[in-house]
Protein backbone atom coordinates (compact mmCIF):
# COMPACT_ATOMS: atom_id res chain seq x y z
CA UNK A 1 0.00 0.00 0.00
CA UNK A 2 1.10 3.51 -0.86
CA UNK A 3 0.33 6.90 0.54
CA UNK A 4 1.10 9.38 -2.27
CA UNK A 5 2.63 12.48 -1.05
CA UNK A 6 3.49 10.96 2.14
CA UNK A 7 6.25 11.80 4.58
CA UNK A 8 9.62 10.16 3.53
CA UNK A 9 10.79 7.62 6.50
CA UNK A 10 13.64 10.20 7.40
CA UNK A 11 10.65 13.03 8.02
CA UNK A 12 8.23 10.03 9.93
CA UNK A 13 11.08 9.37 11.97
CA UNK A 14 11.40 13.08 13.05
CA UNK A 15 7.60 13.31 13.70
CA UNK A 16 7.36 10.24 16.16
CA UNK A 17 10.94 11.18 17.72
CA UNK A 18 9.49 14.46 18.35
CA UNK A 19 5.73 13.23 19.83
CA UNK A 20 7.24 10.40 21.78
CA UNK A 21 8.33 13.67 24.56
CA UNK A 22 4.73 14.43 27.06
CA UNK A 23 6.18 18.09 26.87
CA UNK A 24 6.60 18.65 22.69
CA UNK A 25 3.53 17.05 22.47
CA UNK A 26 1.71 19.38 24.83
CA UNK A 27 3.30 22.54 22.91
CA UNK A 28 2.14 21.19 19.83
CA UNK A 29 -1.28 20.54 21.64
CA UNK A 30 -0.95 24.18 22.64
CA UNK A 31 0.39 26.13 19.43
CA UNK A 32 -2.50 23.98 17.53
CA UNK A 33 -5.28 25.70 19.70
CA UNK A 34 -3.36 29.21 19.60
CA UNK A 35 0.07 30.73 18.38
CA UNK A 36 2.52 31.67 21.33
CA UNK A 37 5.68 33.22 22.29
CA UNK A 38 8.36 31.08 23.29
CA UNK A 39 8.17 32.78 26.27
CA UNK A 40 4.47 32.14 26.89
CA UNK A 41 4.96 28.46 25.96
CA UNK A 42 8.01 28.46 28.68
CA UNK A 43 5.78 29.92 31.52
CA UNK A 44 3.62 26.50 31.33
CA UNK A 45 6.54 24.27 32.34
CA UNK A 46 8.52 23.76 35.73
CA UNK A 47 11.91 23.96 33.28
CA UNK A 48 14.05 26.82 32.05
CA UNK A 49 13.60 28.89 29.05
CA UNK A 50 16.39 27.39 27.22
CA UNK A 51 15.27 24.04 28.26
CA UNK A 52 11.84 25.15 26.18
CA UNK A 53 13.72 26.58 23.54
CA UNK A 54 15.65 23.23 23.05
CA UNK A 55 12.02 21.46 22.75
CA UNK A 56 10.75 23.93 20.12
CA UNK A 57 13.91 23.38 18.18
CA UNK A 58 13.09 19.75 18.21
CA UNK A 59 9.79 20.66 16.91
CA UNK A 60 11.15 22.90 14.29
CA UNK A 61 13.85 20.22 13.00
CA UNK A 62 10.18 17.68 12.77
CA UNK A 63 8.31 20.33 10.66
CA UNK A 64 5.30 20.17 13.20
CA UNK A 65 5.79 23.48 14.21
CA UNK A 66 7.72 26.89 13.02
CA UNK A 67 8.42 29.90 14.11
CA UNK A 68 7.87 33.79 13.22
CA UNK A 69 9.95 36.94 14.74
CA UNK A 70 7.80 39.20 16.43
CA UNK A 71 9.71 41.83 17.97
CA UNK A 72 11.58 40.98 20.42
CA UNK A 73 9.55 37.59 20.30
CA UNK A 74 9.84 34.44 18.67
CA UNK A 75 5.82 33.60 17.45
CA UNK A 76 5.53 29.23 17.58
CA UNK A 77 2.67 28.25 15.12
CA UNK A 78 1.75 24.20 14.29
CA UNK A 79 2.49 23.04 10.83
CA UNK A 80 -0.76 21.75 10.20
CA UNK A 81 0.22 20.69 6.80
CA UNK A 82 3.12 17.77 8.52
CA UNK A 83 0.39 16.82 11.19
CA UNK A 84 -2.20 15.92 8.10
CA UNK A 85 0.34 14.25 6.39
CA UNK A 86 1.52 11.65 9.04
CA UNK A 87 -2.25 11.43 9.90
CA UNK A 88 -2.61 9.79 6.20
CA UNK A 89 0.12 8.02 6.47
CA UNK A 90 -1.43 6.35 10.24
CA UNK A 91 -4.47 5.91 8.69
CA UNK A 92 -2.80 4.08 5.62
CA UNK A 93 -1.65 1.82 8.47
CA UNK A 94 -4.90 1.11 9.71
CA UNK A 95 -6.85 0.13 6.52
CA UNK A 96 -4.08 -2.29 6.04
CA UNK A 97 -4.68 -4.03 9.75
CA UNK A 98 -8.80 -3.57 9.06
CA UNK A 99 -8.17 -5.51 5.98
CA UNK A 100 -6.00 -8.02 7.45
CA UNK A 101 -8.71 -8.22 10.01
CA UNK A 102 -11.56 -8.69 7.44
CA UNK A 103 -9.46 -11.34 6.05
CA UNK A 104 -9.01 -13.15 9.23
CA UNK A 105 -12.92 -12.66 9.98
CA UNK A 106 -13.36 -14.03 6.18
CA UNK A 107 -11.05 -16.95 7.18
CA UNK A 108 -12.67 -17.76 10.56
CA UNK A 109 -16.34 -17.67 8.82
CA UNK A 110 -14.63 -20.35 5.91
CA UNK A 111 -15.03 -17.79 3.20
CA UNK A 112 -12.93 -14.82 1.73
CA UNK A 113 -13.92 -11.17 2.49
CA UNK A 114 -15.52 -10.31 -0.93
CA UNK A 115 -14.14 -7.32 -2.68
CA UNK A 116 -11.45 -7.18 -0.45
CA UNK A 117 -8.97 -4.46 -2.17
CA UNK A 118 -6.05 -5.18 0.38
CA UNK A 119 -6.06 -9.08 -0.44
CA UNK A 120 -4.02 -8.55 -3.21
CA UNK A 121 -1.62 -6.56 -1.60
CA UNK A 122 -0.94 -7.65 1.32
CA UNK A 123 3.06 -7.77 0.39
CA UNK A 124 3.23 -4.75 -0.30
CA UNK A 125 3.49 -2.55 2.92
CA UNK A 126 5.19 0.60 1.79
CA UNK A 127 3.37 3.85 3.57
CA UNK A 128 4.86 6.69 1.45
Amino acid sequence: MVVKNGPTDDEVDRVFRALADATRRDIVARVLRQEQSVSALAGHYAMSFAAVQKHVAVLERAALVSKQRRGREQVVHAEVDTLRRVGRLLDAYEELWRGRARRIDGLLAGQTPPGDPGAEQEGSTTCR
